[in-house]
């Protein structure tokens, strides 16, 4: 039988305090005094401290700290592991009894405080086990009501306050706009829908020094999820999927779902379109094509919800499910008519300049947390340098931190100027009403003469989608109401 009353007996110290622990003011140092005068009283001798402070009882056994206590147990270097009690050690009860049986094996002893507990006894190592089964309990109950009460937080549409959304913070168990992120996160919209293509975006953000709230640089499965994710266009979802294994998740019946509204930071048409592209993307398992080669590719639509397409060498848009067809110049004749016909009216003109302000609004706020960004670069590196300077890290150290930040900042430098040179562009062309209606005159007699290119921008930028039907036209402008009106020239253009 081992002997605990041994003097000079050399054992270890097992602190492991979770961060919600620390929050009711347990203190990982409190439980190291606290074994400390135990030892000393015992005449033993601490040879070693295993720190886990912050780490969850769940399960203990793969943490490095643990790795180390378990091989100083084996070489013998110490023969007792004292904690202040039995949910410190671990509160997974298949974990407690396989450090019992560590232990036992070795010839070592569990010491908790709290329980009195000493596994040199058969008493004790009976204890120990049963008091195991009650952490166990303890831990499955704790999350038992952890679940109960995310689920009845999410049908009462309360928050569970956990990390907010890229782009914004909670404030007063709110969503708030968090104006640097907000402003990387719309990029990242309008990059997606010029790039259609995540590592792309991840590219180009990278490219200009922004980084991921943890300061990473952004990957294809970041960019996804800001992208994917509710919140940008007004209401956040939480509590929406499960667990059911390491690496798999399922959806949540829709019941338990939480909903939060916040401020938009992209418009919902931005946000639809987005989200379309991602979805049509992962059923077509394939990288997304070249740019449209025909001037209405990607929007026109049959009325039958089936894309139309011009196959090689075809004169006409066609859809491949009902055989509706229309002549490319008679749409692109519509089209024109239309955009005439839209500039004409005063609501339409009126929608199109609050959305230029919209657009200068953003463009602006970008630039400015971009120049804050550049500011909180600076700072750290004059920080890093004023460290190295009072000799409080080492010229290895400096190089570390600062190269990297110097790095990041020569990156957001060569972005400013472009993100000034948008801001002022917004600014030169911020048109009026009238200007507005002299260059919907100028652009419907220019249009025959303009290069393909011209005409695609002017078209992705004002209109959302074309539906040809049975004899009549459907087009959805953006950021206005959908055109109802049948095309007056459709007469004899052969639609069928």
């Amino acid at each position: 039988m081992k002997d605990n009353s041994v003097l000079n007996k050399p054992v270890g110290i097992w602190i492991r305090v979770s961060t919600e622990d620390q929050a009711k003011g347990e203190s990982p140092e409190h439980h190291e005094d606290r074994a400390r005068s135990y030892v000393k009283s015992r005449g033993w001798q601490v040879k070693e401290v295993y720190d886990l402070a912050g780490q969850s009882g769940k399960a203990v056994m793969q943490h490095p700290e643990a790795k180390r206590m378990m091989k100083d147990v084996e070489r013998g270097h110490i023969t007792g592991l004292v904690f202040s009690k039995l949910a410190r050690l671990s509160r997974n009860r298949r974990e407690l009894e396989d450090f019992a049986d560590y232990f036992n094996k070795h010839n070592a002893d569990l010491i908790s405080l709290s329980e009195a507990i000493d596994t040199s006894t058969a008493g004790g190592r009976m204890f120990f086990h049963l008091l195991g089964v009650f952490a166990q309990w303890e831990r499955e109950e704790i999350t038992e009501r952890v679940n109960a009460s995310v689920l009845t937080r999410a049908k009462l549409g309360k928050s569970i306050n956990g990390s907010a959304p890229y782009g914004y913070q909670w404030k007063d168990r709110k969503l708030v706009i968090q104006p640097e992120e907000a402003a990387i996160r719309r990029k990242a919209y309008e990059l997606f829908v010029q790039f259609r293509r995540k590592g792309q975006v991840a590219k180009q953000l990278n490219a200009a020094g922004y980084r991921t709230r943890d300061g990473n640089i952004w990957r294809d499965t970041g960019i996804v999820r800001i992208l994917d994710e509710s919140s940008a266009k007004g209401v956040y979802l939480f509590n929406t999927m499960r667990q059911t294994g390491t690496w798999r998740t399922e959806a949540k019946p829709e019941g338990e779902w939480g909903k939060v509204e916040c401020q938009p930071i992209v418009s919902e048409d931005l946000w639809n379109q987005v989200n379309q592209i991602i979805e049509e993307q992962l059923k077509a398992w394939k990288k997304p094509g070249k740019p449209p080669v025909h001037l209405f590719s990607g929007l026109a639509t049959c009325s039958c919800g089936h894309r139309m397409y011009v196959a090689a060498n075809s004169p006409k848009y066609f859809c491949r499910k009902c055989c509706n067809k229309i002549p490319i110049v008679d749409l692109e004749n519509i089209v024109r008519d239309e955009l005439k016909a839209f500039f004409g009216q005063p609501e339409r003109i009126a929608n199109h300049l609050q959305e230029a302000d919209r657009n200068l609004v953003e463009k602006s706020a970008l630039l400015e947390a971009h120049q804050r960004e550049i500011q909180k670069v600076r700072d750290e590196m004059t920080r890093t340098h004023r460290l190295y300077i009072q000799e409080q890290i080492t010229a290895q150290g400096f190089g570390d931190f600062y190269k990297p930040a110097e790095q990041r900042l020569n990156q957001l430098m060569a972005e400013l100027p472009k993100l000034e040179a948008e801001v002022d562009f917004l600014k030169v062309n911020k048109l009026s009403a009238d200007d507005v209606v002299h260059e919907a005159h100028s652009l419907h007699e220019r249009w025959p003469k303009m290069a393909v290119v011209d005409k695609r921008k002017i078209v992705e930028a004002i209109i959302e989608k074309i539906v040809i039907g049975d004899g009549e036209i459907d087009i959805t402008f953006s950021h206005g109401p959908t055109s109802i009106e049948q095309c007056k020239n459709q007469q004899g253009l052969g639609l069928r």
